[in-house]
């Protein structure tokens, strides 16, 4: 399984958890044109920023975050 992770203001994508998996917040989402969405090829090359519906994320990870979770 993995998360995204929330740490200072900065989002990136944790390694494949296996065994231990830290605490994590489930967000609704729903997606919109695929060309506008982040998908998992946008965050391991590092241009997850660039979509337009990246705030979309943002908003999730920010509402965890408010929650008392750094992952989600």
């Amino acid at each position: 399984m993995r998360l995204l992770h929330l740490q200072s203001g900065n989002l990136s994508l944790t390694k494949d958890y296996t065994e231990y998996i830290p605490p994590y917040a489930i967000l609704s989402y729903t997606w919109g044109k695929d060309t506008k969405e982040v998908i998992f090829n946008d965050f391991t090359a590092g241009t997850y920023t660039d979509k337009i519906e990246y705030k979309k994320i943002k908003f999730c990870g920010e509402e965890a975050a408010r929650d008392g979770f750094q992952y989600f």
